[in-house]
């Protein structure tokens, strides 16, 4: 792809010849941009090939007969061929158009043109041409046509060299471009990602109630830009509070998605989102009959009434981990599993149970989803809920600090691996 005439003498000895080539191979390797790449390639590859002019073609996404010109020795100023192909030249015919389309290397010795021929401009002052195709798909797409002011100005015993060089120079520089492309969609992605994270976020609680009698601390953390992990909370009559942790199936994006629409359907309950097994009903009711039912996905939810004045919390579950509970007393650990059912999306007409706990003072609530116990290591074991217990029966501190705890177990068994899930751990901590 050679689109300056040369300058300076031609490279003779092989010493010499190779040293530039390496040279000029390092300096490539470092190009990040394609259209710097042609550039640099051109200024080091005349010293070797001298020419006296070039033009370069493209019949990429045209239709025979037509063929764009994407380089010239003749213009004062190059363009981009991959950002700015609309200002490109469109021809149609002639000779650049029968080589091109001919999809073989052609030389031409003796060269004489049509001042009609529509790249008549291209050929002046020129004797002789050599046709390097560049192929991609076993398709000539692409083009380089050099040019000598002499008649027989190319040497055919190095012609098949040219023609390798060319493409393999070809196929580097469109790698290239394909892999700047794919930078450019991925930043697309990433960025639309990225508002759907921020959307997600702005659906949980901005900040954590203050109920009497709870103190409450919270961690979440997504695999992925966006996650299914939900959490959330509803302020009820008589000091009353709902606390609901759910956990869509599957990771990133259509997780999210589902996420959103559990959220929607848990804030246009009629009335209020009590008691528990009411809500799960709801949701469940309205994500299998037109959400769920043909996507495969579900939901595990965990909801709870808590009375601040009783200390009690009644609730229900659907297929949702069940919390720990532990105990101030004497650091006992149990779970809250008196009840459970399926998870939301699964069976329409699923019912759920209630039932009601009761707490003292200093009872710690841990209510967590999968993607903690579900944690795996470098090893691919999981750290189980056996662990999570070891954790929680060492630990004596407030929600917060427990909560720190064991995430910190958690990072440490993974090895400094990223989350696969995604982990979410709430703490209420009775007062």
């Amino acid at each position: 792809m050679i689109t300056a005439p040369a300058t300076g003498s031609v490279l003779e000895k092989w010493e010499d010849r190779l040293q530039h080539v390496v040279e000029t191979m390092r300096e490539l390797s470092r190009q990040s941009d394609p259209q710097a790449m042609v550039r640099t390639y051109t200024d080091r590859i005349r010293r070797l090939m001298p020419v006296d002019g070039s033009v370069s073609l493209s019949r990429r996404d045209l239709p025979a007969p037509k063929y764009r010109i994407t380089r010239s020795t003749t213009w004062k100023e190059s363009v981009n061929p991959w950002k700015h192909a609309d200002r490109l030249p469109v021809l149609e015919g002639g000779l650049l158009g029968e080589l091109l389309y001919a999809d073989q290397p052609q030389i031409i010795d003796d060269l004489h043109v049509s001042p009609d021929d529509p790249a008549s401009r291209y050929f002046e002052g020129h004797r002789s041409l050599m046709a390097l195709p560049l192929y991609d798909r076993g398709v000539a797409l692409n083009m380089v046509v050099l040019f000598r002011r002499q008649p027989r100005g190319f040497d055919r015993n190095q012609y098949p060299e040219y023609v390798w060089m060319s493409n393999l120079f070809g196929r580097a520089t469109h790698t290239l471009v394909l892999s700047e492309q794919l930078q450019t969609a991925y930043q697309a992605v990433d960025e639309e990602l990225r508002i759907v994270e921020n959307m997600q976020r702005s659906l949980l609680p901005a900040m954590l109630p203050k109920i009497p009698t709870l103190d409450l601390a919270v961690h979440y953390q997504t695999s992925r830009r966006a996650g299914g992990d939900y959490y959330d909370f509803f302020e009820l009559p008589e000091g009353k509070w709902g606390i609901l942790i759910a956990d869509v199936s599957g990771h990133g994006t259509p997780a999210a998605v589902v996420m959103a629409i559990t959220h929607a359907i848990a804030h246009t309950l009629p009335g209020l989102p009590t008691p528990p097994a009411r809500l799960l009903t709801h949701l469940n009711h309205h994500l299998a009959r037109q959400y769920t039912a043909d996507s495969g996905a579900f939901v595990t939810a965990f909801y709870g009434v808590y009375d601040p004045a009783r200390r009690s919390l009644t609730y229900a579950r659907a297929g949702h981990c069940p919390p720990r509970v532990k105990r101030c007393r004497d650091g006992t650990l149990s779970i809250l599993d008196g009840v459970g059912s399926l998870p939301l999306g699964i069976v329409a007409d699923a019912a759920y149970e209630e039932v009601t706990q009761q707490f003292v003072p200093g009872d710690q609530i841990i209510f967590y989803t999968d993607g903690i116990t579900e944690a795996f290591n470098p090893e691919g074991r999981m750290f189980g809920v056996e662990r999570l217990d070891e954790v929680l029966e060492l630990c004596h501190l407030d929600a917060n600090g427990l909560i720190q705890t064991v995430i910190s177990a958690v990072d440490q068994f993974g090895g400094g691996q990223p989350a696969s899930d995604d982990r979410t751990i709430l703490v209420a901590k009775v007062g």
